[in-house]
């Protein structure tokens, strides 16, 4: 049932989540819970391990300078919550009030948005050393990674508008 499925998720994740990984939250000035809710937006936006570690740093480099998240599967993850996806996200939807909405709010969202699985926990722990602050998919097996907002929109129109 629910709750022995729940219990057997929680005891696998404590049995592989290490000293060593515990002692990285810390050095990163992370609770566990964070970084389990950073790792789940790791999860929703790649499946390639590569990328998971960029990814990590764009949010990394983020909350360094307290600039938001800007996590589109956090606003998905909100209009499901309240029976409002429709499959696609639109301009209205990015403006939805959620302490999930990471365009709007600053920081980690409440909690994860998915069970992640170890790599976007090992991606959250130890983000690649860039100064990306943008990303944007290319399509749908990878992204285009950029350190200014000039360069972020020249890539959106690119990938996206002009796709």
């Amino acid at each position: 049932d629910a709750d022995e499925m729940a219990h057997l998720m929680v005891d696998k994740f404590k049995e592989n989540f290490s000293e060593a990984m515990k002692w990285r939250a810390k050095q990163l000035g992370m609770t566990i819970r964070q970084i389990v809710t950073l790792a789940s937006l790791i999860e929703k936006e790649t499946s390639s391990r590569e990328e998971r570690f960029l990814i990590s740093s764009v949010f990394h480099n983020r909350l360094r300078i307290g600039m938001p998240l800007g996590c589109d599967p956090t606003i998905i993850y909100a209009l499901k919550i309240i029976g409002k996806y429709t499959g696609k996200l639109g301009w209205n939807d990015l403006k939805i009030d959620s302490p999930y909405n990471t365009r709007l709010y600053r920081g980690l969202p409440p909690g994860p948005i998915c069970n992640p699985g170890y790599a976007s926990i090992e991606a959250a722990l130890y983000p690649e050393n860039t100064q990306y602050l943008y990303f944007v998919a290319k399509n749908p097996q990878s992204h285009y990674f950029s350190r200014t907002l000039d360069e972020h929109n020249w890539a959106v129109r690119k990938f996206i508008i002009n796709r």
